[in-house]
């Protein structure tokens, strides 16, 4: 171990693949629920960098290298035929084979940053992230989560890469989006900026791509995407919405709803008390007031217990 002073620290600005969503030699995660997008979005972005287009700007340079690992769709009748409708030169798009290896890719794996380096490559997408951790590591305890996420960080730093993880959410409903990624809660500290990917059950030809964590600089704003006539995605701009309410199954930006959703759910299997049922709302962001106006139009009924009063279908 060695003592250093913040005196020899050199300050550097970041570096971005994406701004603000993606920074360069750092980890992103990419999470969602199933079939919401999320391969869709990184297999987009690594098409235009395969042409030398950065993401989310017009700039022409030359096209990057790209390394991408995907655990659940074939390399020859999925992930390579989209990337051909997509228009992508897949010169510039790679994937790492396990032939003559003892041991599978992990997270933590040295290989990776070989890769990295041999190539080049400005990005890694690892998808899904669970699948490359390996068979002796739990994703939900956090001594064994917590060094390979540092190790992966390593990689990203000193290769200068951004490194993408995608993953599956959890089931948990009434949540922030925060709290719904698979696995240790380290994961998620591990990376400077994280993104939600979801569907718009309002509109369902739009996806919505938000930014629920970034360490590097202030918040992205929530931007909407359809799928162009190549099946890509493609910016229709800034989207306002709730992601949480995304989440929930409602509509963008539809509070009455998603208090509806929350208050079928906790009386489906009796009452509840309403001073746990103002906590929750409280929890998801919700008004008291919306509360006890959906109260009366689901015709909800009351009664005092002791010395409180319990709602009930």
């Amino acid at each position: 171990m060695q003592i250093l002073s913040m005196e020899d620290v050199i300050a550097t600005e970041t570096e971005w693949l994406w701004e603000p969503y993606i920074p360069l030699g750092k980890i992103t995660i990419v999470q969602g629920d199933p079939g919401e997008g999320k391969t869709t979005l990184m297999l987009s972005i690594a098409t235009v960098l395969s042409r030398g287009i950065f993401p989310g700007t017009n700039e022409v340079k030359e096209p990057f290298n790209v390394i991408y690992l995907n655990a659940e769709d074939g390399y020859n009748d999925t992930i390579k035929p989209r990337l051909v409708k997509y228009g992508a030169n897949c010169e510039y798009i790679h994937t790492l084979t396990e032939e003559g290896d003892d041991e599978p890719l992990t997270l933590d794996d040295d290989r990776l940053g070989h890769a990295i380096l041999g190539l080049n490559a400005k990005l890694l997408v690892i998808d899904p992230l669970q699948a490359y951790l390996g068979a002796k590591v739990d994703m939900h305890r956090a001594n064994e989560i917590r060094p390979v996420m540092r190790k992966l960080a390593n990689i990203a730093n000193y290769t200068g890469c951004a490194v993408v993880l995608i993953g599956h959410m959890n089931k948990a409903q009434g949540v922030k989006s925060t709290y719904r990624g698979l696995g240790s809660i380290d994961i998620t500290a591990a990376a400077r900026s994280v993104l939600v990917v979801a569907k718009d059950k309002s509109n369902p030809d739009v996806r919505v791509v938000a930014q629920i964590k970034n360490s590097l600089a202030p918040m992205g704003k929530t931007l909407g995407f359809k799928f162009d006539e190549k099946g890509r995605f493609s910016s229709i701009g800034e989207y306002k919405c709730d992601i949480d309410d995304l989440l929930l199954g409602v509509g963008s930006g539809n509070k009455s709803l998603a208090v509806e959703e929350m208050l079928k759910d906790e009386l489906a299997d009796g009452e509840k008390s309403y001073s746990y049922l103002s906590q929750k709302a409280v929890e998801h962001g919700f008004y008291l007031r919306t509360l006890r106006s959906v109260k009366e139009k689901l015709g909800i009924k009351s009664k005092k217990v002791g010395n409180e009063w319990h709602w009930y279908m």
